[in-house]
């Protein structure tokens, strides 16, 4: 057979060189198999190396490819007429070349047996291109980064390769044993196609660990396909107990290969995070300090931040997607987030409700793990417990806060950022859990709420809905799927996920109903993906590296997976996170110019309303709005210091005397003026108005000079600017008025030292001049006057109308102004028969004028006689009074005399002359602490209230409000959203 064979191989290469006696020729070479050719020919070039396309279906080789080939030297043999002494060299060469030849026909032979064999098995062998996604993107961009030109010129030669040949006796005993190796059905056919696949996968890889990657990948599809065609071949036909022992075997080693795949992959990805790791630390610390871009994600983030503040109300406007996770109350929804966030961030609670409004997750990647909130600077260091403690309770704080009285979920979302090395890129919204109860404790309108919430965020077309159904209860049991199907009855965007499969595995007696789970036939819901995870044992202590370690160890020897009810594709988070980060980012690329669109048709019509309605004015938000009130407002509080401080005190004096007034009329002066003689008279005085000073009036005047400052501040507050006046800041001036007003506080120093002032003022006597004098008098007048005028109205009230209005008007008097008539006249008849008559009636006085009207048929009661008495009394009084000052006028002679030798005493005009100053002197320190100090304190205090206001979103949306302010808040919005959606677009164009 050898013979045969060589002899074979002798005729294929004479017939290839054809070559003939003396004429030498160049052979064919082009037209030898590459084995021959490299036999033959070492130094002939070969073809042109073309690195393989990356792919996983399996290329065409031989495994004669991987000895090493050797450089002989072939002896120069001439054809023709040789002398008989060179026969036995001729003899000998012809060994040589049968050797040759032998061991080339073998190869040949070999290689044709070993490409048959190979063909069979191939078309056995099922396509991977569906398991692509199990090896990370990076490894199939490895030929854009490993540049194997070089590689392949850096390899050694021919003439290095040949030192490595070995010997021909080894070639023929691996020759001899080739044939037993290829038999069909042999135990070795399988290593031998493993060997082949991993030596192409090495030609592509360089023989380095991706290449074991690809080599396990093909074994495991091939042991997949094995127990795919045992347990189909066992269904229809009864299988014997060594074909099953074979299956198991098949499955065990199927599992091990697995694992031995998962443990290489996760080395890589540990590999492959610290150097990204390293660069982001080089990125964000490097020499050069650049400034970082932003992440796609958190450009994305951004824009779904602003469409959350300028859509409240979730309008099918806003179409952009994002994962919704939504789930039956304690399915383990906020444990599968942190188990892809790899950080326990959410608060957790035994059975109760802890989710309370939507949380809104950015995932990213970064150097370091941290989180921080969209409205803070602080960064929470998620590698140390105490951050995460404070993380885990400054989000529970925030949901309480968000939620409002007398409810108990709330429709704000709170935004978080997480970002941490190898973390997948995408937006979750985790969503309260769905009850199917309301508990004592909880608002009536909870569930209705909840279903609400999920439903608005579900009906975008473009969001993901990963759904949650915990595998430790009964299927039936669940809400969420429910709900699930009617928002995505196609099951298009839906991701199952079932988690505590560990306790599933344990209390379901029939494990295929797991598997019905898992493939979409228990629940009536359809999905793109069905997912099982393990997310702990249910303590809140556990860390995410125990969590990981528990998963895996529980899939290892799960019997689910070694009886292929689950795909390994299907099981664990990580799985889990890489095919929902997927889902998303496919989403994105496929909606976000769609919207971009949306957005800018809107924002034309937005435009196009605006400049219809308000040509004239500029395009003012709410916030520009703001600061330009706010400017006028400080504008109107510098204006009260241009008020002349004559106009201050005439205020301030005016009003300290129309609130004094009654006080000093009818407790000071009336009191002395009833007394017998001077003397008496400027002692009572000088009692009352000292107990009045270190009382009263001190504190009065403090409260009547804030309300001329109010007065003032509110005049220039609300009066109008004519055509410049822009009545939608009226409301906004208005709340900041009332606001600083009840925030200031006078200086409490103040009373103090106005008692002293006040003191001094009123014990001087000593009038100066006589112009002092005649203003003290005509001071004294219109005090009387007003008084009078005031007493002749309430006894006009009493009495009823005079004879004139009767007639006139055609009214009359009551039955009780009747009797006050009468005894208004029978009281006069008293006052004219006694001008001296003191201030009080006698008791005989009464007794006397009430039998005198008796005896005229009026029936009168005491009380009344004495309450008409002193309204006609206060009116003689204050007609004498005035009668009084018209004698004093001449009076300044006797008053420099002391009035010796004189019968007229004016020391009620002395008492009106130390009133009238003393208000003088009052307004004028009053005057100075307004200008030096409490006007000051205002502008700081407004100023506080607008800064306060300014921070206070809500507050400004309930003062500025109108058409034109929405408009012009829609209109930024829309074009800051566009804006943002154009930057990530063409960021993201970029990234492709």
């Amino acid at each position: 057979m050898w013979r045969t064979r060589a002899a074979a191989a002798c005729v294929i290469c004479r017939s290839l060189t054809n070559s003939s006696y003396g004429i030498k020729r160049k052979s064919p070479l082009q037209n030898l198999h590459l084995v021959s050719r490299s036999i033959h020919h070492p130094y002939y070039p070969s073809s042109k190396f073309q690195r393989p396309a990356l792919r996983i279906s399996i290329q065409q080789f031989s495994s004669l490819n991987r000895l090493p080939l050797h450089k002989t030297k072939l002896l120069n043999v001439k054809h023709g007429y040789q002398s008989h002494r060179n026969f036995w060299l001729a003899r000998l060469a012809s060994r040589l070349l049968k050797v040759r030849y032998l061991i080339l026909g073998s190869a040949v032979g070999g290689g044709y047996t070993a490409k048959k064999t190979y063909d069979q098995w191939k078309d056995m062998i099922p396509d991977l291109e569906e398991y692509k996604w199990i090896v990370p993107d990076f490894i199939w961009e490895l030929d854009e980064l490993v540049d194997f030109e070089k590689l392949l010129k850096a390899l050694p030669d021919a003439d290095d390769l040949a030192k490595l040949l070995p010997d021909f006796e080894k070639i023929g005993e691996s020759l001899a044993s080739l044939k037993g190796f290829l038999s069909p059905g042999s135990p070795g056919e399988t290593a031998f196609r493993a060997t082949d696949q991993g030596y192409d996968n090495d030609k592509q890889f360089k023989k380095g660990l991706l290449g074991e990657l690809i080599l396990l990948q093909q074994q495991i599809q091939q042991h997949e396909e094995e127990a795919r065609r045992a347990a189909g071949f066992s269904s229809q036909q009864k299988r014997k107990v060594s074909d099953k022992e074979k299956i198991d075997q098949l499955q065990e080693e199927l599992l091990r290969t697995q694992l031995k795949y998962q443990r290489m992959l996760e080395r890589l990805e540990k590999e492959n995070k610290e150097l990204r790791k390293l660069v982001l630390q080089r990125d964000d610390k490097g020499i050069h300090q650049r400034k970082l871009k932003k992440s796609l994600i958190d450009m994305y983030s951004e824009v779904l931040d602003i469409l959350s503040d300028y859509d409240a109300s979730y309008n099918t406007q806003d179409h952009l997607p994002r994962v919704v996770v939504v789930g039956d109350q304690s399915a383990g929804k906020t444990s599968v987030l942190e188990m892809i966030a790899q950080a326990r961030i959410f608060p957790r609670g035994s059975g109760e409700m802890m989710t309370r409004s939507p949380v809104k997750v950015t995932l990213s990647e970064g150097p370091h793990h941290v989180a921080l909130f969209k409205d803070s600077s602080r960064e929470f260091d998620l590698t140390k417990e105490e951050d995460l403690a404070a993380l885990r309770n400054e989000i529970e704080i925030r949901m309480r806060n968000s939620v409002k009285e007398g409810c108990t979920v709330s429709t704000e979302t709170i935004s978080l950022s997480v970002k941490g090395p190898g973390l997948q890129r995408m937006v979750l919204v985790d969503l309260p859990g769905v009850i199917s109860t309301v508990t004592s404790g909880m608002a009536p309108d909870t569930k209705e709420t909840i279903f609400s919430i999920s439903k608005a965020y579900m009906q975008n077309p473009n969001a993901i809905i990963l759904c949650i159904q915990d595998g430790s209860v009964d299927a039936e049991r669940s809400i969420v799927t429910d709900l699930v199907s009617q928002m995505d009855p196609q099951g298009k965007r839906t991701i199952f996920v079932l988690t505590k499969v560990d306790l599933a595995e344990k209390n379901v007696a029939s494990p295929n109903r797991i598997q019905q789970i898992i493939e979409g036939k228990l629940f009536p819901m359809k999905a793109l993906g069905y997912f099982a995870v393990v997310t702990g044992k249910g303590n809140s202590s556990e860390s995410i590296e125990s969590i990981k370690e528990y998963e895996e160890e529980f899939f290892q020897n799960s019997k689910l997976l070694k009886t292929s009810m689950l795909k390994a594709h299907q099981v664990t988070t990580k799985n889990l996170s890489l095919a929902v980060s997927d889902c998303f980012w496919k989403m994105v690329r496929e909606s976000v110019e769609q919207q971009a669109d949306a957005f800018k048709a809107t924002r034309f019509n937005l435009e196009t309303e605006w400049k219809n309605n308000y040509p004239r004015l500029r395009e003012l938000d709410r916030n520009e709005l703001f600061e330009k009130a706010k400017n006028e407002i400080l504008d109107e509080v510098i204006s009260l210091t241009q008020v002349t401080p004559k106009h201050w005190e005439e205020m301030l004096e005016k009003t300290l005397w129309e609130r004094v007034s009654t006080h000093v009329i009818e407790n000071i002066y009336l009191p002395a003026a009833q007394t017998a003689n001077s003397g008496t008279f400027n002692t009572t005085v000088d009692i009352k108005l000292k107990q009045w000073t270190d009382k009263q009036l001190p504190n009065k005047a403090v409260e009547v000079a804030w309300e001329t400052l109010q007065e003032e501040f509110s005049r220039f507050m609300t009066e109008k600017k004519g055509k410049e006046h822009d009545d939608i800041f009226d409301k906004l001036k208005q709340a900041v008025k009332e606001e600083t007003i009840k925030r200031h506080r006078w200086n409490e120093r103040a009373e103090d030292s106005l008692r002293v002032i006040q003191h001094n003022a009123l014990e001087d006597r000593s009038i100066s001049d006589k112009q002092q004098w005649d203003a003290a008098i005509h001071f004294m007048e219109e005090t009387l006057q007003s008084r009078l005028k005031d007493t002749e109205s309430v006894i006009e009230d009493m009495v009823g109308p005079n004879w004139k209005k009767r007639w006139l008007y055609w009214v009359g008097r009551t039955k009780e102004q009747n009797i006050r008539n009468e005894t208004k006249n029978e009281l006069e008849k008293l006052i004219k028969c006694n001008e001296d008559h003191p201030a009080y009636l006698a008791n005989d006085e009464v007794t006397t004028v009430r039998k005198n009207l008796e005896a005229r048929g009026v029936a009168v009661d005491p009380c009344l006689i004495k309450d008409t008495w002193h309204q006609i009394y206060r009116r003689y009084f204050l007609k004498s009074a005035l009668s009084h000052c018209n004698l004093c006028r001449r009076g300044f002679y006797y008053y420099q005399r002391h009035f010796v030798d004189s019968e007229l005493e004016c020391n009620d005009i002395v008492l009106f002359w130390r009133i009238q100053r003393m208000l003088a002197i009052t307004a004028n320190t009053l005057r100075q602490q307004l200008t030096n100090t409490e006007v000051r304190r205002l502008e700081k205090n407004v100023k506080e209230v607008l800064e306060d206001f300014a921070e206070d979103n809500e507050k400004k949306v309930m003062l500025l409000t109108g058409k034109r302010v929405q408009l012009a808040e829609d209109l930024k919005k829309v074009r800051e959203i566009q804006e943002k959606l154009e930057a990530f677009i063409e960021a993201l164009h970029q990234e492709k």
